[in-house]
């Protein structure tokens, strides 16, 4: 049963990016809570070629959120200085797109945008990373 309005987050194992990403979802969106799965580097994990267990682990995860709490938005994050994921923030951004368009076709009832977390912990949406799933 859920007590308040909440929304999903794919994020980073990261700590120093949980709390930023949290706050900006609640202020931006006026979500109470914030479901996290967590992932080293979850946009790599999420682009993978074939199936992983990383993948079905977070699809499971984010099943959870959905269903449980009827979530209807789900956030992607990539950030600067990701141990998981050591690739320039052009080729995390590509990701970062990437992975949304994978959820998004997963999870047809959500929206799932990309954020993009900065050197000094800043959140920002990613540039053309929003997708709402299609029902097939």
């Amino acid at each position: 049963m859920s007590g308040g309005s909440f929304c999903t987050t794919v994020n980073c194992i990261d700590g120093r990016v949980q709390i930023p990403v949290i706050r900006y979802l609640q202020e931006q969106f006026g979500v109470q809570y914030v479901d996290v799965v967590s992932e080293a580097g979850p946009v790599r994990a999420l682009t993978e070629s074939g199936d992983s267990e990383a993948k079905r682990s977070i699809l499971r995860r984010v099943g959870i959120s959905i269903d449980a709490h009827e979530s209807k938005l789900i956030a992607v994050v990539a950030h600067a200085d990701c141990a998981g994921n050591p690739v320039p923030e052009e080729e995390q951004r590509r990701q970062l797109g990437e992975a949304v368009q994978y959820l998004a076709e997963n999870f047809a009832a959500a929206t799932v945008i990309g954020l993009w977390v900065d050197e000094s912990w800043s959140v920002s949406r990613a540039g053309g990373c929003e997708a709402t799933g299609q029902e097939a």
